[in-house]
């Protein structure tokens, strides 16, 4: 049935590249705080090498990814198959935030599309890779990407969208240190 490895082989990599839709998952390490799992898309997630991945983080009303990967560093992503075979990718690690004001930052989104909305990279150094079978996880047919997000953010324009991460995304709901105040692309697109 599952099979774990240290690393993204082929298998995985041909997996991940045919999804759609992934998840985010992380935790503050006080245990009363709160468990953030996050729903990614919108073609964001990259490969950098066999332990190496990173996605796009957007411009969003919480800021939960963020503070615990500023606090602890742990996270996993899972990518499930909703149409052909079954099957479920988790991809363990410790991840890290790249803000666009950091020299990093700049090199790390020619990997990606432009994307208006971009507050942030997360790189994610992975220490375990499994896949599940999968069998319960519901067949779906994939319509399209939504658009919403995107018109959001060109009607908010990049000080609208500082404003909105000053006002929204500077403390998690557990009061942890979120994006720094100055985390904004000069350019305003990213």
């Amino acid at each position: 049935m599952g099979k774990t490895r240290s690393m993204l082989d082929d298998a995985a990599r041909s997996f991940i590249a045919a999804q759609h839709i992934f998840f985010v998952a992380s935790a503050p390490l006080d245990a009363s705080g709160h468990v953030n799992l996050s729903p990614k898309g919108l073609d964001t997630f990259c490969i950098l090498g066999p332990t190496t991945v990173a996605y796009i983080d957007f411009n969003g009303s919480g800021v939960e990814t963020i503070a615990h990967l500023k606090e602890n560093g742990r996270i996993v992503l899972m990518f499930c198959a909703f149409q052909g075979p079954p099957n479920i990718f988790r991809l363990y690690g410790h991840g890290r935030v790249v803000e666009p004001q950091e020299a990093e930052f700049a090199k790390l989104v020619e990997n990606f599309p432009i994307h208006e909305n971009t507050r942030s990279i997360v790189v994610v150094e992975l220490t375990r890779v499994t896949d599940s079978c999968g069998y319960g996880v519901p067949l779906f047919n994939y319509e399209g990407e939504r658009e919403q997000l995107a018109a959001w953010a060109r009607k908010k324009g990049p000080e609208g969208l500082q404003a909105y991460r000053e006002q929204k995304n500077e403390r998690s709901i557990d009061g942890l240190p979120g994006l720094s105040v100055d985390n904004v692309d000069q350019k305003g697109v990213v």
